[in-house]
């Protein structure tokens, strides 16, 4: 184990992340919209974002959980991802990503997509991490949320102790 124990890790609050991008004709379906594949693929890279920042470690994404698509995003459209550590565990810790769509001509906004994604930190070797700082819940919202990510948390565990998908 590292010189920081489980006990003794520092603790701080997690920042709220965003990262913005337009969406361009290569990233949409036959419908205009964005694929799937790539609204994960953007999940995927705020998650990271906002657990990289948080505890300052390599990280890898252990799976994702709960995405649910709500609207579609269209070609032109700007995707906003805001993302933040909802809960930590030794090494991993539950990231939860809102990705809204933004029309740039007129600036109204919808949320489009909600996921959930398990992040590990890494260590030189490539194996799990202990040294996450814990995580620090200022306000109403903070716990809510870090109750969310308790529930998703276990379910990840239920299913490792099972061996079922």
């Amino acid at each position: 184990m590292d010189d920081i124990t489980i006990q003794n890790r520092p603790a701080k609050p997690a920042a709220e992340e965003r990262m913005a991008e337009i969406i361009l004709p290569h990233q949409t379906n036959g419908y205009g919209t964005m694929f799937g594949g790539d609204v994960m693929a953007l999940m995927d890279k705020a998650a990271a974002i906002a657990a990289l920042r948080f505890c300052r470690l390599p990280v890898v994404t252990a799976s994702t959980e709960r995405i649910d698509f709500r609207t579609p995003i269209g070609q032109g459209e700007i995707v906003e991802a805001f993302s933040r550590v909802i809960y930590v565990g030794r090494s991993s810790m539950v990231v939860r990503v809102h990705l809204f769509a933004e029309h740039p001509l007129i600036g109204d906004r919808r949320l489009c997509t909600t996921g959930y994604f398990s992040m590990v930190a890494i260590n030189r070797e490539g194996g799990p991490s202990p040294t996450v700082p814990q995580l620090l819940l200022l306000d109403d919202e903070a716990r809510a949320e870090h109750a969310v990510g308790a529930e998703i948390h276990a379910a990840i565990a239920a299913r490792r102790n099972t061996g079922r998908p």
